[in-house]
């Protein structure tokens, strides 16, 4: 399908400029480059104020927030898992529950989750209709793959850590009809990407120090590593070190050969849809990442478990074989949108018919 992805003006608006609350989870960057891509959509149909929750994205931003919490953030070790212990010690139950019961969320038309658990809440306390739009929200389907393993507590998470009233789904491929594809930036969109001979890599659960003793290994292939750490631009030999930022990045990809990353899901959409050769290792113990990982290998994208012995070998193997397939887009982002806002009147009108049958119903047998 061809569609104009920045024409603004084919929205169509509600009756009324709406507010709208959204809230977007910010334990990694794919949430928030997601809600910089659909914001300026989202302006079309109303004002927005932005609850970000979470303290460990990397990524500068520029987005309307109002309301900010610690949340519940994920913390990432040096060997590719979660840091459950520096996890454990960020959670405080009894500072959510405040939260919950102080966010106001029913001063809203529109409340927008993208995967974050304290507004879910308030939505439940407060009997307010919410949607959820986001790639977890595609996990409310059994359609989507899995890995041949399922893990029952992964499952619950994916499913009830954030519920809503509705669910837009964005996914590699519409596996089910509330799924839609990923939301690719305007920067990637409008690209003309290149090939410059050097290898992007991205993966922030592994300490930079464990990638670059097996990438040294390869002197006669560049990599570009984006790191948590590094503060300005440093090269070692093959390898530059570069720091988090979203031109940095974007350039990166666009002119990359390929790409090394998590089995997340912006950025390996990203590079199947600019068409680059993809490897991905999934963060240990992040069941939506296997779910990922899963999908990935529909497209032909070769997945590694964990860095170790032969880590280098596999990297020769992969950029000599891998002939992944191109993500095709069938939805633009303003499309994805409008469905949103429909969806969010629909719910939020049957719900007022709900109320006066109920009241009517009342009426009658008093």
């Amino acid at each position: 399908m061809i569609f104009d992805q920045h024409n603004y003006s084919s929205i169509i608006p509600l009756r009324r400029r709406e507010r709208i609350f959204y809230a977007i989870q910010a334990t990694g960057n794919g949430h928030i480059a997601r809600a910089m891509g659909l914001m300026p959509y989202l302006k079309q149909y109303g004002d927005v104020d932005v609850f970000l929750s979470g303290g460990n994205s990397n990524l500068s931003f520029d987005l309307p927030v109002k309301y900010r919490s610690l949340g519940l953030s994920l913390f990432y070790g040096n060997a590719g898992g979660l840091d459950y212990y520096k996890i454990w010690q960020g959670l405080n139950l009894k500072r959510i529950w405040s939260e919950v019961k102080q966010l106001p969320v029913e001063q809203y038309d529109i409340v927008i989750n993208d995967f974050e658990s304290i507004t879910s809440l308030a939505c439940k306390l407060k009997r307010v209709l919410s949607i959820s739009i986001g790639h977890q929200a595609s996990f409310q389907s059994s359609k989507i793959p899995r890995p041949l393993e399922k893990n029952i507590l992964g499952e619950i998470v994916l499913r009830r850590y954030a519920s809503a009233s509705a669910y837009i789904g964005l996914h590699f491929e519409r596996y089910d009809d509330f799924i839609f594809n990923p939301i690719i930036k305007k920067e990637i969109l409008d690209a003309a990407p290149t090939d410059k001979g050097y290898v992007t890599v991205y993966l922030s659960h592994y300490a930079d120090e464990v990638i670059a003793k097996h990438l040294k290994l390869l002197n006669a292939v560049r990599f570009e590593i984006f790191s948590k750490k590094a503060k300005s631009k440093v090269v070692d030999d093959n390898i530059t070190f570069i720091p988090i930022s979203n031109k940095a990045f974007n350039e990166s990809v666009i002119n990359c050969s390929g790409i090394i990353t998590g089995a997340g899901f912006e950025t390996p959409a990203e590079a199947l849809y600019l068409g680059k050769k993809l490897l991905c290792l999934p963060i240990k113990g992040q069941y939506e990442q296997l779910c990922n990982a899963a999908a990935l290998q529909q497209f032909n994208v070769p997945v590694i478990s964990s860095i170790e012995d032969g880590f280098s070998s596999a990297i020769t193997n992969w950029l000599n074989n891998s002939n992944p397939k191109s993500l095709n887009l069938t939805h633009s982002t303003y499309e994805v949108v409008q469905h949103a806002m429909e969806t969010a009147r629909r719910i939020r009108h049957s719900s007022i018919d709900t109320d006066v049958l109920m009241n009517n119903e009342n009426l009658i047998f008093q």
